[in-house]
């Protein structure tokens, strides 16, 4: 039997340490106290989340990966004129070039743009399976997408300086801060996150009447709550419902906070020739009929609710919510159905925490706030934009104005530019006997001679008279604050007319 040898005193001494020395590698190790870095590393977690993931800005209504999907679609060029791509195409655009999180968070976020019982006014045209409120959409490699009309609304105007962009998660592009948003999307849309230590909840609203408010508070800047309320008396759920009471509106229109009842709309009603029923037609906002389904039927076996003798689903995506209960004879209906109401998901309160980043912080707001910031916002889109405008035609009329005078004798022209040893000598005698600026020079040498010499008097003066047209209408625009609210508020009335839809949450006193 072999026996393991002890090592010499010799081989022990000769025997080196393992690992670096105490001070050998300088720098490498530091100490730190666990507490403050704790404390360090989840604030700037906690600061991650809030700002570039689960809140919304309060200028656009979009969290960062809702605001990437829209401005990566329209950079590539999915319009709703042109036709849908695979749904993977754009989430892989979105996370390689802006988004670098995973896939199936872009898609989530796509998926719910696209969905009309999501977003009271769609942002995305989806193509083949979304899913429904009972079940997910297909995977994104089966399904299509492009921008619908009114996404078009947010994205527009982008390359026109209106907003802000700053450098993508390498520094190799540049992405939008903000979209321009020419409706109040947060109100319209509303939204939901959960961050550190906050979260927000937002109802969707109809969008005739936030515009409606929107343009009242441009007219009165010192409207009232109540004076608001007029024209936005509450919210407005894609799947519709009945909002019963308005206390909890008021509350939170004022501080931010409050919650809603809302309830199924149902109808009363002979469902066969003998028996009444009770007919389903809007369930409460993100409640599904299989949900209510099976608490009514589980209620029912447990004899928690007497009467009910059948329950038939006939939901689809033609009709929409339909689900007829049966009541057996001798029992009212509408007994039944205040303990349906009382003891299953056809009652729901939707709890408002208006919480948004305004100016990079996060902030509760009230409904007088939230639209102020959209009006500040939009005011200096319409600013930028004009004055963005006003620089592009006054560059092209001082190109037009040189070459009205070039073609006054364009032979001339020609002449000097054949006859010159090189373009600077060329510049030079066209600046000096046309009296024409460097820049008006450089765009007549840079231009095909052939183009040059089939040009119009006519043609370029009609244009010069348009530029200068233009460029005084703009003028006037930017001439003061008054001119600039008034434009915000008609291309609010145009966004009116092109997408609002009749209310489909009604309100009732409690």
């Amino acid at each position: 039997m072999a026996t393991a040898k002890t090592p010499s005193k010799s081989a022990a001494k000769s025997k080196k340490p393992v690992g670096p020395k105490a001070g050998e590698y300088p720098g490498k190790i530091v100490d730190v106290d666990v507490s403050s870095e704790m404390s360090e590393s989840f604030l700037e977690y906690a600061y991650s989340v809030i700002y570039s993931r689960a809140l919304p800005d309060a200028r656009d209504g979009l969290k960062p990966v809702h605001r990437r999907i829209l401005h990566q679609m329209s950079e590539m060029g999915l319009r709703p004129e042109r036709g849908h791509v695979k749904s993977a195409r754009v989430v892989g655009e979105v996370m390689g070039k802006l988004h670098p999180h995973g896939d199936s968070a872009i898609y989530d976020a796509l998926v719910r743009m696209a969905q009309s019982f999501s977003m009271r006014l769609p942002l995305i045209d989806g193509h083949g399976n979304f899913g429904s409120l009972d079940s997910g959409p297909a995977a994104m490699r089966y399904t299509e997408s492009r921008l619908g009309t009114a996404a078009m609304a947010m994205v527009a105007e982008t390359d026109e300086d209106t907003v802000d962009f700053g450098p993508n998660y390498d520094g190799q592009l540049q992405e939008p801060l903000v979209l321009p948003a020419a409706y109040p999307n947060l109100l319209v849309n509303g939204g939901s996150g959960i961050a550190v230590g906050m979260a927000t909840n937002m109802a969707p609203h109809n969008l005739g009447e936030v515009i409606a408010a929107t343009k009242y508070l441009i007219e009165n800047p010192k409207a009232t709550l109540k004076q608001l309320m007029k024209f936005v008396p509450g919210p407005d759920f894609p799947t519709g419902g009945e909002i019963v009471g308005i206390e909890g509106i008021h509350d939170a229109y004022e501080t931010g906070k409050g919650s809603v009842k809302v309830r199924a709309s149902v109808e009363i009603s002979k469902v066969t020739t003998r028996k009444m029923g009770i007919t389903i037609k809007e369930l409460p906002f993100n409640i599904g009929p299989e949900k209510v389904v099976e608490r009514i039927a589980d209620l029912a076996k447990a004899k928690k609710i007497q009467g009910i003798s059948d329950i038939i689903d006939l939901t689809d995506g033609q009709t929409g919510t339909n689900v007829v209960i049966e009541i057996k004879n001798g029992f009212e209906p509408e007994k039944v159905l205040e303990q349906l109401f009382k003891l299953t998901p056809m009652e729901d309160a939707f709890a408002i925490n208006a919480v948004a980043l305004v100016n990079g912080r996060p902030q509760t707001l009230g409904l007088k706030k939230l639209l102020e910031v959209f009006i500040e916002h939009r005011i200096e889109v319409v600013r930028r934009r004009s004055e963005f405008r006003k620089a592009k035609a006054n560059s092209r009329l001082t190109l037009v104005d040189g070459l009205l005078k070039a073609i006054i004798d364009i032979d001339k022209v020609i002449k000097i530019i054949r006859g010159s040893d090189d373009a600077a000598t060329a510049k030079e005698k066209l600046m000096k006997d046309f009296k024409l600026n460097d820049e008006q020079v450089t765009y007549i040498l840079d231009m095909p001679l052939r183009r040059l010499t089939k040009m119009s008097k006519i043609e370029l003066e009609t244009e010069s008279k348009e530029l200068k047209k233009t460029i005084a209408e703009l003028t006037a625009l930017l001439k003061s604050e008054e001119t600039i609210k008034a434009q915000v508020s008609l291309e609010l009335t145009e966004v009116g007319k092109a997408f609002a839809t009749p209310r489909k949450s009604r309100i009732t006193a409690a």
